[in-house]
């Protein structure tokens, strides 16, 4: 299955200052290497020819260091004013396609299987909407809030916040996008959208099996590069 890749980059990284008053957080380096490129190396394992970037904050950056990659072939979306990761993608269903896609956070590192080989074995399109990679909680690197979601026995995940919440959102999911096309506001969070996707009960999760750490605080970059 080829999907095209979609990675959030437009952000402002205010939890990075002061790393990011100058520098896009996706340009932030983690041993050696840009977190934007950490996420281009996910595509590149994956197999997956194109990548769609959206940007914002300092955008002229990242499109200036986009420029100098050949694989995977890349798109930027720039956005005027933020749109969150929902608007994002609606503003980018031009370059994306009505196909499902897979998506990636420019903030967060994995040591271990390709996540997207993960989404891909598990992913089955007649019956989710979006397959989401999970971390347990008790094997989140780098996050300090609460967790996000339980993972019923037939994989679909409900929403139960706190400390009793087993799993966090690892950044990397696969996604039908026309429910998020089909949203009427002009920014909006993915959670709107997974919400309604728990309702109808087509929000499905897997874990990761490897390694993942938070990278948006500068404390959280010397975690990553040991976990790397």
């Amino acid at each position: 299955m080829t999907l095209p890749a979609m990675i959030f980059a437009a952000g402002k990284g205010t939890r990075m200052r002061p790393l990011t008053e100058r520098t896009p957080k996706p340009l932030v380096t983690v041993g050696n290497t840009t977190l934007l490129d950490h996420a281009l190396e996910q595509v590149r394992r994956a197999g997956l020819p194109r990548a769609v970037i959206n940007t914002h904050y300092l955008a002229d950056q990242i499109a200036a260091h986009a420029a100098s990659i050949s694989n995977p072939e890349i798109a930027i979306s720039f956005e005027p004013d933020l749109l969150e990761t929902g608007g994002g993608i609606r503003a980018a269903a031009h370059l994306l396609g009505t196909q499902p896609i897979m998506t990636l956070n420019a903030d967060t590192v994995w040591q271990g299987e390709s996540p997207a080989a993960v989404l891909r074995a598990a992913w089955q399109a007649d019956r989710m909407k979006a397959l989401l990679l999970l971390i347990p909680r008790d094997r989140a690197e780098g996050h300090t809030g609460p967790g996000d979601f339980d993972l019923d026995a037939d994989g679909r995940l409900r929403r139960r916040r706190g400390e009793t919440a087993g799993y966090i959102y690892a950044g990397a999911q696969i996604l039908h996008p026309q429910p998020v096309y089909d949203h009427d506001e002009h920014a909006f969070s993915l959670n709107v959208i997974w919400d309604e996707m728990i309702a109808a009960g087509s929000l499905y999760g897997t874990p990761y099996p490897g390694n993942w750490c938070d990278v948006g605080r500068p404390e959280n970059i010397p975690l990553a590069e040991r976990l790397l």
